[in-house]
């Protein structure tokens, strides 16, 4: 079975992008769905951030700045966060197609992408990839929504 791959990237606290897709090829466990939802969820943040310096050095804002400009991920699988930040892969986890390693190389303070930990009742992604009970939802809606 295919494993469902949802995330949302907002802006000032508002979403401008939002996806909930199937994934590619069958995870062979949580961390492996987890990680590769994750190098997806890069693969639209990395040009949605170029764009914004480039708006940012066209209209001559000074805030825009590339050094001024920080994407804080989060995750709430901690094997994913600890893959995501560790410098070598572990033999447990080589098995994963290099595909889905490249954003590595994005990761840490200086190079503007933070992965920080979010627990799981606060993790907005999880309304885009399985059904929650009503309370659940609508608390996950509103932080989606930056309510």
């Amino acid at each position: 079975m295919k494993s469902r791959t949802g995330y949302v990237i907002t802006l000032g606290g508002c979403p401008v992008i939002w996806v909930s897709k199937l994934q590619t090829e069958i995870a062979l466990s949580t961390l492996e769905a987890e990680y590769i939802a994750l190098s997806t969820a890069m693969r639209d943040l990395l040009p949605m951030r170029r764009i914004l310096a480039e708006i940012g050095e066209k209209l001559k804002l000074d805030y825009m700045k590339p050094a001024m400009i920080h994407s804080t991920i989060f995750e709430d699988n901690n094997g994913a966060l600890g893959l995501a930040t560790a410098p070598k892969l572990t033999p447990r986890t080589k098995h994963i197609a290099v595909k889905y390693h490249w954003f590595k190389d994005h990761i840490g303070k200086e190079k503007g992408f933070v992965i920080e930990k979010v627990d799981t009742k606060d993790q907005k992604a999880d309304i885009f990839t399985k059904g929650l009970p009503a309370a659940t939802f609508e608390h996950v809606r509103k932080l989606v929504m930056g309510w």
